[in-house]
């Protein structure tokens, strides 16, 4: 039983470690292809969420900043739309947001509202206003020009055991729906969701995800050692495609 229980423990610490790789996965080389240390290692890295956006999408730097919620927000928010217009103009977008830039879009929308600012009061709007009604000052979605935009507070950012002790990423804006690529395997176009992760594969190995066990403990039989020991291995990367319609909120 304990052996089971640290290894279940272990494979998902594992397939936590995955979902990190891809969001936080950087090239060892430079840019310019330029050596480092870990590529003079023989470690090539692989190209995250983050480093891709950086690299080939959109970066905003102070979403909102010291404004006041209302106009300054939403002329910061109008700047990144100009952008987008520049770029694919995907219709639908979906915001994965820290905390307090996803309060930051709650003010914003919520000041839009005629009587937020003159009186400080709140609006019920459904339900016949009914005063006993549960008000909700969040907004998960919202239209603004000709784009939809879907927002949710994203844990990875918030949680002190990944990035919530770090303030340097606010959120990141992702387009929704498929887009249409070349594939030089297959010869042909194809659609592919524009975040998705390729694994290595052919006909005889599948390196998708693999788990074996060695050692002469807990069922295995495979050399003389008196222990167990668990291996895993994966060969993934995360594809980011179509990065110019990307956006990666920053901290000043």
């Amino acid at each position: 039983l304990w052996y089971l229980k640290a290894e279940s423990e272990t494979r998902l610490r594992f397939e936590d470690y995955l979902e990190m790789m891809m969001v936080e996965g950087e090239n060892a080389k430079t840019a310019a292809g330029a050596a480092t240390a870990l590529s003079a290692q023989g470690l090539e890295g692989t190209e995250g969420l983050f480093a891709a956006i950086e690299s080939r999408g959109n970066v905003y730097s102070g979403f909102a900043g010291a404004a006041a919620p209302g106009s300054g927000a939403m002329g910061d928010f109008d700047a990144i739309l100009k952008q987008l217009d520049k770029q694919g103009a995907i219709e639908e977008n979906m915001l994965f947001l820290s905390r307090a830039t996803a309060l930051d879009f709650d003010d914003m929308i919520a000041a839009m509202n005629g009587g937020f600012a003159s009186t400080a009061a709140a609006s019920y709007g459904l339900f016949d206003n009914e005063a006993e009604m549960a008000l909700n000052f969040g907004f998960t979605g919202f239209r603004r020009g000709s784009y939809d935009f879907y927002k949710t507070d994203w844990k990875y950012l918030n949680d002190a055991s990944t990035r919530g002790l770090s303030n340097a990423i606010d959120g990141v804006m992702i387009p929704a729906g498929t887009s249409t690529v070349y594939d030089q395997m297959l010869g042909s176009n194809i659609r592919r969701p524009f975040l998705h992760v390729r694994y290595r594969a052919s006909e005889t190995e599948d390196r998708r995800y693999k788990n074996w066990i060695t050692g002469s403990v807990g069922g295995a039989y495979t050399d003389g050692s008196d222990s167990m020991s668990v291996h895993f291995l994966t060969e993934r990367c995360l594809v980011t495609q179509a990065a110019n319609n990307f956006v990666l909120f920053k901290t000043v």
